[in-house]
């Protein structure tokens, strides 16, 4: 199988999948291979917290031309994995092909499955980009091509228990990437200073209680495959479940927008993480740590071309926040800014490179003793 990731969270995603028993893992770029069985690709799509979809691969060939494409794929039993009843959706990826645009890839794969079923039963499926009861996935590199389904189906960093969003939103996937990044364990405090809707606090508190990313999610692609087993998966998420921890610190996050901090007290009640998390409403400026022990600070402050910000005062005052008020604090915090050292005024580790959306930024670390 194959797991798809961001840029970047290659080397994490591979410590995930060895910590949950895959075998024969390999390092691609933006993905991780890996070899395991029905009931290890459930507990997968639950477990894994920075992966976005997991593929199994079905079908693989050599092709000459788009002619040769085509028939190949006319040419695969796609009746052996649907009917003509259920919905679905190819999507596509390209590299160095005779095809130059992924869309018309994914258009010749779905004229493939459609022509194919109309010729052996008479009724072709239909096409859902909404919710298809299942995704196919076809990479092609070079003349090589690989067909997979995607066990997933909704990338998983859709986990289900967010219901609100602020103006510029952290991807899930990417929260719990940059926490795990961070060395984040849940043995310390946490805090958020600048929380918005809450998505790296409601992951801090999934990692720090063990808890599968995934268990909000109503369904998965895999369910709706022939094979799908029913009891099996029930099996898996018992097992899951059974890994849960207690957590005897403190989560915290801050926000200065009232908005902001009912939408994230919305969705950590959704994630039935109120017991682990507290939101105040304040100006992160304007605070100082309130214990002696130990904090873990990770957070998305405002930026660039998400929100409008003097980036020379926001350092300065960040920096001087830090050293004054919250000493004994290892502070992580991403931001496309290539050099803020001479604002910040804090000597730090060489920062990490990310991406927010089709932002290229950086994750910096500052640790305050």
């Amino acid at each position: 199988m194959v797991a798809t990731t961001m840029y970047g969270f290659e080397p994490i995603l591979e410590r995930e999948l060895l910590k949950l028993g895959a075998m024969h893992i390999k390092r691609g770029i933006r993905n991780v291979s890996f070899v395991g069985d029905k009931g290890f690709m459930y507990k997968a799509n639950l477990s894994l917290r920075t992966v976005l979809s997991v593929l199994k691969p079905v079908f693989k060939f050599k092709f000459t031309n788009e002619d040769d494409f085509y028939k190949k794929l006319y040419a695969f039993e796609w009746e052996q994995l649907m009917t003509n009843q259920q919905t679905f959706m190819v999507q596509a990826t390209i590299f160095q092909s005779v095809f130059t645009h992924s869309q018309f890839v994914a258009l010749r794969a779905k004229d493939a499955l459609v022509d194919r079923f109309r010729d052996k039963t008479g009724k072709r499926p239909s096409v859902s980009t909404d919710q298809p009861k299942l995704v196919f996935n076809i990479h092609v590199n070079r003349d090589f091509c690989t067909l997979s389904l995607d066990s997933s189906g909704d990338k998983l960093f859709k986990r289900g228990y967010r219901t609100a969003t602020n103006i510029a939103p952290i991807n899930e996937v990417l929260a719990a990437g940059l926490l795990l990044h961070s060395g984040w364990d849940g043995q310390c405090d946490f805090l958020d200073p600048m929380c918005g809707s809450g998505t790296l606090l409601i992951e801090a508190a999934m990692i720090a209680c063990r808890i599968p990313p995934n268990l909000n999610r109503k369904e998965f692609g895999f369910m709706h495959w022939n094979d799908f087993d029913e009891d099996l998966y029930e099996v898996i998420m018992t097992s899951v479940l059974k890994k849960i921890r207690p957590f005897h610190f403190n989560i915290k996050g801050i926000d200065k927008a009232p908005s902001a901090v009912r939408k994230a007290q919305d969705n950590i009640d959704k994630a039935n993480l109120s017991e682990f998390i507290s939101i105040v409403h304040d100006d992160f400026f304007s605070t100082k740590k309130e214990e002696e022990r130990k904090l873990h600070m990770v957070f998305n402050p405002p930026y660039g071309e998400r929100l409008s910000v003097n980036s020379n005062l926001f350092y300065k005052s960040l920096g001087d926040l830090l050293k004054t008020h919250y000493r004994n604090t290892n502070v992580w915090f991403i931001t496309p800014e290539m050099d803020i050292s001479r604002q910040i005024g804090l000597s730090g580790s060489k920062p990490i490179k990310v991406f927010n959306g089709g932002i290229e930024a950086l994750f910096y670390h500052y640790k305050i003793y």
